[in-house]
């Protein structure tokens, strides 16, 4: 989840749980304050009834034209002292002028006449403009909780998005930064400090990728001839050495058994050097390939190679698989891949080839069990030990395959053991 989404989550998330209580404790005051205003009018109301009952005036008509109405009747001493002085409730009373039950507000107070006599008055006023107002302080308590909880949001997204803009900058140089190559330069002004910071930091951290960038080329390069010639050296006193007459057998056999090693040290040497520039992105020209021709060209020398296992070799070309990549790559994709398919078959076997315009599949015959995949294009990786082959075959064509964004991928089918190539 990216991270102003994840900053809008929670900020719903708080806002919506104090919103919500804020709206709670508003509709609850407001209503007790409608309720108050009801209480303090039926108060006045009832006193006016008590002082004029107590005085022994005219006591004011039941029904006054404001549908206020109230009851008042003696009560025992008992009861008296058994009720609260003042009570109030809402409930249903029945309107004379109107004919008709309405919801009500009703107080209920005990008081004493001057002969120690005790009466009850209930007085009750109608609630229907408050339940009106009520209703209505609902709606605008959703509709102002709906429109601050909405602008808020906006607000801290338009906030945060401004003030988090220079870190989308900084990550999408850096997701389109690739060492060895003219990269734009980081245009990030910023006034705070930390993204400041921030892109220094991550300026230091290229420019010392790019130099260890070279550095490793620099080494790769040198090992290269360093190492390579005195192989070289080796292989041919050897060789020199072979042609001497004077030796034995026994000695010519143990020469050749060197020349083998050597042999082997140097494939070995080639072998990693080439993981490791592909590894470093090395190989930065690219052009348009047709791998059928590639693929035609190379295979004749392994089957002149290879002759003598008496493998046979069918193509069945579908279509034709261009890809854009480096051709020396290209080549080293195929021939890993030839290699492999003759290398580990057996005699008297066979390799077959499909091309379409998708992708490239190798089919050979080889040992009659599936080989683990999960660790098949792991350099030095060997399912049965073969001579000749270095075990990094498959990891070459499997880090080619990443650094041109191809796919390759190993399955076992009708006693065949499959390289499929396809285009990402």
């Amino acid at each position: 989840m990216k991270l102003i989404y994840y900053i809008i989550l929670r900020i719903t998330l708080a806002l919506t749980l104090i919103l919500t209580v804020w709206a709670i404790f508003f509709y609850v005051t407001m209503i007790d304050e409608v309720n108050d205003e009801v209480d303090d009018a039926l108060e006045d109301y009832s006193e006016t009834i008590i002082i004029r009952a107590l005085a022994g005036e005219e006591l004011p008509s039941k029904t006054n034209g404001s549908n206020n109405q109230y009851y008042m009747m003696e009560v025992s001493k008992e009861y008296a002292e058994s009720r609260e002085d003042i009570q109030y409730k809402d409930s249903m009373v029945y309107i004379e002028e109107k004919g008709e039950t309405e919801p009500a507000r009703i107080l209920t107070t005990i008081f004493k006449d001057d002969e120690g006599r005790y009466h009850e008055l209930t007085v009750s006023t109608p609630s229907i403009e408050k339940d009106d107002l009520r209703n209505a302080i609902q709606v605008w308590i959703i509709f102002l909780y709906v429109a601050l909880l909405f602008c808020i949001i906006i607000i801290s997204v338009w906030v945060f998005y401004r003030n988090m803009r220079p870190l989308y900058v900084l990550l999408h140089w850096l997701d389109g930064y690739q060492t060895g190559k003219r990269n734009k330069p980081l245009s990030n002004d910023t006034q705070i400090t930390e993204f400041r910071k921030l892109n220094e930091a991550a300026i230091r951290y290229v420019e010392r990728t790019e130099q260890m960038f070279e550095q490793q080329k620099q080494f790769i390069g040198n090992a290269s001839h360093e190492i390579q010639t005195p192989l070289a050296i080796c292989r041919n006193r050897l060789e020199m050495l072979m042609e001497d007459d004077s030796l034995s057998e026994k000695q010519l056999e143990e020469l050749m058994k060197t020349h083998q090693t050597l042999e082997y040290i140097t494939k070995l040497n080639k072998s990693l050097l080439l993981l490791s520039k592909i590894d470093n992105g090395q190989f930065t020209d690219t052009k348009e390939l047709e791998l059928n021709v590639l693929l035609k060209q190379y295979l004749q020398d392994y089957e002149e190679v290879y002759d003598y296992r008496n493998i046979e070799v069918t193509i069945d070309e579908q279509g034709v698989f261009k890809v854009k990549m480096n051709e020396s790559l290209a080549v080293a994709l195929l021939t890993n891949l030839l290699k492999n398919a003759f290398v580990h078959n057996i005699d008297g076997g066979h390799i077959r080839i499909t091309i379409t315009k998708n992708g490239i599949t190798f089919r050979n015959s080889g040992v009659e069990h599936p080989l683990d995949k999960e660790h098949i294009f792991e350099r030095f990786y060997q399912g049965s030990k073969k001579e000749g082959s270095t075990g990094l075959g498959l990891a070459i064509a499997d880090s080619i395959c990443r650094l041109q964004h191809l796919n390759i991928k190993y399955y076992f089918e009708q006693n065949e053991h499959c390289f499929e190539i396809s285009q990402s």
